[in-house]
């Protein structure tokens, strides 16, 4: 026997110590030491295990961090915590153009409607023409307007986006509001009486002109018997219907038309000592008027005893002889009780050099100038018992304001023969 002492099966089947920081190629050495000492002994090593391995330990795998809603008990899908307030809801394209459009123009008529009055009332303060004491202040109305006009703007989009936090509808509801209070003002007569100021003061000499015939026209009506002329528009209701259609087809006032029947006839048709016939005395009409009656009623002849006829071609002549006058209502209605004697009313302004109302007003002495006064107050008489059912005294209480308020047909502007005609079928 040798002198070298058996190795022990534990102390060869010893780990080797671990080495450290050992390098990545460790675990093959340490097998392959395991398996060569396996072989020299020739008793079966254990298989290999975690703790041969002489690197270092492999780290472990991280954990998952839970977020911090991981922490909150699971739920179903989140939702958003509903706020208070209310969201507004959506408008379409044409809702918001509807809203916006009614609010400016709600604001743009209001606004229209004050500074008509303020401006008129101005034309009454300031009415002259001296530089200082009319011009220069009534320039400082006008400054004044402007800039009162810029604050109310600026006020109004102020509370205006106070408003639109409420409500998108708020603003315009408000604006409407605003300009029914204006529409109120309107049908009041002392804005009436601004806006025949403002029109003196814009409208120059045509506007006189009609200021001038109106008061002779208010004159008449005072003096009239109110009696007798009830009685003659009481009789002129069978005839109403033909003649708001001949005015309609020929563009005349309806209410003018009744007036010269009334002045004419007295709503009785009948032939007079000098040639006139029917309702509206037809003597010598233009033969323009004739031949464009003639082609509007689809008929060959005309008979002046037809109310239809008489009623149509006393239309077509008012139109000519406006067209002659330039549109001169008070021209016109001379011109058509002169006729076309001597070359009619044109010829007799020519021979004197006049050229309208102011001009002729000299030379009315030797024509028949009562003759469109007359006309006129029938036509005033015939709206106010159309509109009120009677016809009211002048002189007594507040009448004469409230008269001159009503107008003078065919002085004022904007009337309609299809709606006169609808309510006159009421009545």
């Amino acid at each position: 026997m040798s002198g070298r002492k058996p190795i022990s099966k534990e102390k060869s089947s010893a780990p080797a110590a671990p080495l450290p920081d050992s390098s990545v190629s460790a675990p093959k050495k340490a097998l392959d030491s395991g398996s060569s000492q396996t072989a020299a002994s020739g008793t079966p090593k254990r298989p290999f295990q975690a703790e041969l391995w002489t690197g270092s330990p492999t780290p472990p795998a991280p954990k998952k961090r839970r977020s911090d809603t991981a922490d909150r008990p699971k739920q179903g899908p989140t939702r958003t915590k509903k706020s208070t307030k209310k969201k507004a809801p959506k408008l379409s394209p044409w809702r918001w153009a509807a809203i916006i459009g009614t609010e400016i123009l709600a604001l743009a008529a209001s606004a229209l409607v004050g500074i008509i009055a303020v401006l008129g009332r101005s034309a009454d303060w300031f009415a002259g023409t001296g530089l200082w004491s009319n011009l220069l202040p009534f320039a400082g109305m006008v400054l004044a307007i402007g800039t009162a006009n810029a604050v109310l703007l600026h006020l109004w989009l102020g509370m205006r986006a106070r408003l639109k936090l409420k409500g998108m509808v708020l603003p315009a509801i408000l604006a409407v509001f605003v300009a029914i209070g204006a529409g109120w003002f309107v049908a009041q007569e002392e804005f009436g009486r601004d806006l025949r100021k403002l029109r003196t003061l814009v409208g120059g000499m045509q506007e006189a002109e009609r200021n001038t015939i109106a008061h002779q026209v208010f004159a008449a009506y005072r003096r009239s018997d109110l009696i007798q002329m009830q009685r003659i528009i009481e009789r002129a209701q069978i005839y109403l219907p033909t003649i708001h259609e001949a005015a309609a087809a020929f563009a005349v006032d309806p209410e003018v038309m009744v007036g010269i029947a009334a002045t004419e006839s007295s709503f009785y048709p009948r032939d007079s000592k000098d040639g006139g016939r029917g309702l509206f005395q037809i003597t010598a009409p233009p033969k323009s008027a004739v031949k464009v009656v003639k082609a509007h009623l689809k008929t060959d002849t005309l008979d002046m005893l037809n109310q239809r006829h008489n009623t149509f071609v006393a239309a077509a002549t008012l139109r000519d002889y406006l067209a002659q006058m330039n549109g001169d209502l008070f021209l016109g209605l001379l011109a058509y009780n002169i006729g076309p004697a001597n070359g009619g009313l044109r010829s007799i302004m020519t021979q004197y050099g006049a050229r309208d109302f102011v001009t002729i007003q000299p030379y009315l002495k030797n024509l028949p100038r009562d003759y469109p006064i007359r006309v006129l107050t029938a036509a005033l008489a015939y709206r106010l018992w159309h509109r009120e059912g009677r016809l009211p005294r002048y002189e007594e209480g507040n009448n004469a304001m409230h008269i001159q308020s009503v107008g003078v047909p065919g002085l004022d502007q904007g009337f309609s023969p299809v709606n006169t005609l609808a309510k006159d079928k009421a009545t």
